[in-house]
C-alpha cells in the first residue's frame, strides 16, 4: 500500500515541556488514520507540525512525496486542514467564504468557481451556499469548514476533533461524509477525536501519551491487546457463587448480587457459566470496547 506520510523522530518542546518526543509512524493512502491521546498528549502539536503551521525542533516527515521544512508550500497545496472550532467569516455566505479561501491558492476566474462548486458538492453544502456562515447549524458549519479545506482538492485531510460539540446524529452524518471522502475521492484522512466509538471506525489507530507513542494498530488489534471482555453473573446466593469463584481461581469484582469477571475471549465464558449454572439467575458477556482499550493503554479515561 502506498504511503502518503512518513514521520520519523518528530520532536517539539515548549520551554521545559516536551510536547512531542521523537515519534515515528506512517499513514497509508486512502485510509482513515486516528491519532488519539489524553488532553495535552501532543495530538494538536503534531498536526500543527505536519500541516506546516509549526516547526519541529528535531525529526522530520515526508508528506505526499514532499519533505517537511523544505517543500512546505507544496505540502500546503496538497493538504486540507480543519482545526478545532470554526474559522470562517460569520457575515459572509458559505460561497463567499469558499471563494476567499480558493483565492489564497492562486485560483482565479472559472478555475476558482469550478473548485468551489466541486468542494461544495463533495462536502454536501450546495443547499446552503448562499446562507451566511453565522446562520448555519453546528453540523452545517462543520460541513462548511470541511468544504473550505477541500477547495484545493487535497490528497490528505487533517481533521482535529471534527465532531466535538455536535449531537449524536450529526456526528454520525459527519462520519458518513468522512467515509465517503475516503471511498469515493481517495482522500487520506488524518484525524484526532475524543469519541472512542468513532476511533473504532478508523482503519488504523495510534495512541500518544506524554508525547510518546503508547500503542498502535487496527482497532481490532488494540481491543484484543488492551481491552478484556467481561462476564457478568447474577448470583442466586452470593456466598455460594463466591466459593465457586475461589475454586476456579477466578478474580472477580462484586457489586450487590452481580459478579464481574475479566475474560480473554467470549468463548472463555462458556465453561464458567456451565459450572455456575445452578447458582445464577442470569449472565451476560460484554465485549471490550475502544474505551476499554484506551484506558488499558493510558490508564486514563478520554476526557471531552
Amino acid at each position: 500500500m502506498e504511503k502518503m506520510m512518513e514521520v520519523h523522530g518528530l520532536t517539539k518542546s515548549y520551554g521545559d515541556v516536551q510536547a512531542v518526543r521523537g515519534i515515528d509512524f506512517y499513514v497509508e493512502k486512502a485510509r482513515i488514520f486516528a491519532f488519539l491521546g489524553p488532553n495535552g498528549a501532543g495530538k494538536s502539536t503534531t498536526i500543527e507540525i505536519l500541516s506546516t503551521a509549526l516547526k519541529a525542533d528535531k525529526g522530520g516527515a515526508v508528506i505526499n512525496g514532499y519533505t517537511l521544512g523544505k517543500d512546505d508550500s507544496k505540502i500546503r497545496s496538497s493538504i486540507g486542514v480543519v482545526f478545532q472550532g470554526h474559522h470562517l467569516d460569520d457575515l459572509l455566505t458559505v460561497r463567499e467564504n469558499l471563494l476567499t479561501r480558493g483565492s489564497f491558492y492562486g485560483l482565479k476566474g472559472a478555475s476558482l468557481h469550478q473548485a468551489v462548486e466541486q468542494a461544495a458538492r463533495d462536502a454536501e453544502v450546495t443547499d446552503f451556499l448562499k446562507r451566511p456562515y453565522g446562520k448555519l447549524s453546528g453540523g452545517q458549519r462543520r460541513r462548511a469548514d470541511i468544504a473550505r479545506a477541500l477547495v484545493n482538492r487535497p490528497q490528505i485531510l487533517f481533521l482535529d476533533e471534527p465532531t466535538t460539540g455536535l449531537d449524536a446524529q450529526t456526528r454520525r452524518n459527519v462520519w458518513e461524509f468522512i467515509n465517503h471522502l475516503k471511498v469515493e475521492n481517495g482522500v487520506t484522512i488524518f484525524l484526532t477525536t475524543h469519541y472512542m466509538e468513532e476511533a473504532a471506525g478508523a482503519d488504523y489507530v495510534i495512541v500518544i501519551d506524554h508525547g510518546k507513542i503508547a500503542a498502535k494498530g487496527t482497532p481490532a488489534q488494540l481491543k484484543e491487546d488492551y481491552a478484556h471482555d467481561q462476564l457478568r453473573l447474577w448470583a442466586k446466593d452470593q456466598d455460594t457463587l463466591a466459593a465457586l469463584m475461589e475454586e476456579m481461581s477466578l478474580t472477580y469484582q462484586q457489586r450487590a448480587d452481580i459478579m464481574t469477571i475479566a475474560i480473554a475471549s467470549t468463548l472463555d465464558a462458556l465453561p464458567i457459566v456451565e459450572r455456575c449454572r445452578d447458582h445464577i439467575s442470569g449472565f451476560e458477556v460484554l465485549q471490550g470496547t475502544m474505551d476499554d482499550a484506551f484506558i488499558g493503554i493510558t490508564g486514563k479515561e478520554m476526557r471531552q
